[in-house]
């Protein structure tokens, strides 16, 4: 088998199987475990999978800058973010996270909510400004342009002194095994700040990012209370968030 045809063989395998163990695939591919490892450092290098230890993870697919991720799928996003604001009562203190969909959700809120909305993304807390019983809290800090929100120490040390009844929280991957993880070390913190400040989280996610990885973990998936996503998902792919208890809205 060409090196070409096996890697081609390995990621067939990785998105059937969720995850590839390099003794699994020695066998199967019957070629050795260095040859595998290799292949899979190549495969990383490229990222088109996260390496583990003993094999590999599917690799979070958000690697587009905010602006270009605008552009992407916007229906899908904008249908997601209708089914999460339904979860939104009157009153409440909200942390709503940065990213694309999480900014549809800023632009489909009640015209008539009234309600705190806390934020460290600048285009979300735009947004909000359309609302007239809106109070808008933004979260200072250094700016990560990626994502176009703010981390750092100022960032997490805001978000310890808020108690929010929701956090919206804009997800790179979900993965059973691995959890909630993102791409940039100093939003994990953040978003990890974020959840344990508020009773309930919401994970707001496009199917593309169920069953993957990314190399900064945030926490486990029983952290979350709600996962939105497309209707389109299978019952197989969100079995492992039901046994946890998260309720699953399909949008």
């Amino acid at each position: 088998m060409f090196t070409a045809e096996r890697r081609r063989s390995i990621m067939q395998i990785l998105q059937r199987e969720g995850k590839v163990l390099a003794s699994e695939l020695s066998k199967s591919l019957h070629v050795s475990e260095d040859t595998i490892r290799r292949d899979l450092r190549e495969l990383a290098a490229a990222d088109m999978l996260l390496r583990v230890h003993g094999g590999a993870l599917p690799s979070s697919p958000t690697t587009a800058s905010f602006v270009e991720r605008q552009q992407q799928a916007p229906g899908t996003k904008a249908a997601i973010a209708q089914a999460a604001v339904g979860l939104i009562r009157q009153n409440q203190v909200i942390i709503l996270d940065g990213g694309t969909t999480p900014l549809q959700v800023a632009q489909h809120l009640p015209h008539d909510l009234r309600a705190t909305v806390i934020t460290h993304s600048p285009p979300i807390a735009l947004a909000l400004a359309e609302y007239p019983e809106i109070q808008i809290i933004v979260i200072g800090g250094k700016l990560y342009k990626h994502e176009l929100v703010t981390v750092g120490a100022v960032t997490i040390e805001a978000f310890r002194n808020i108690r929010a009844d929701l956090c919206f929280l804009g997800i790179n991957s979900l993965h059973p095994d691995v959890g909630i993880s993102t791409l940039d070390l100093e939003e994990a913190y953040v978003k990890r700040t974020m959840i344990a400040n508020s009773a309930e989280v919401v994970a707001l996610t496009s199917a593309e990012k169920l069953g993957t990885a990314s190399p900064y973990i945030i926490g486990p998936l029983s952290d979350l209370t709600y996962l939105v996503t497309e209707r389109s998902v299978s019952d197989e792919v969100l079995a492992p968030y039901r046994v946890l208890g998260i309720t699953i809205l399909r949008a």
